[in-house]
């Protein structure tokens, strides 16, 4: 069975030492992604790294693997433009 990490908005508000209704305010604005199941939010793991950096997880680790790929792009780039 597939088991995401998930937090409450209480063990959110503590990890990232805010109140709890700052939680509920960035969940409101969606800088925080939750899902509603039933009357209680739960947000994923991956929710926090959006909330640190703004970018989703996934995005967060494609801008790493581009901005380690610039140099060897710049680097063809040059070579190419050498032989035109």
């Amino acid at each position: 069975m597939l088991q995401a990490q998930v937090y409450t908005p209480d063990q959110v508000a503590q990890i990232l030492q805010l109140n709890k209704n700052t939680v509920y305010e960035l969940i409101k604005k969606g800088e925080i992604i939750a899902k509603k199941i039933g009357r209680v939010f739960r947000i994923p793991a991956m929710s926090l790294s959006f909330a640190l950096t703004g970018l989703d997880e996934d995005l967060y680790r494609a801008e790493k693997e581009d901005l380690k790929l610039q140099s060897k792009i710049r680097q063809e780039l040059t070579r190419s433009r050498q032989v035109l």
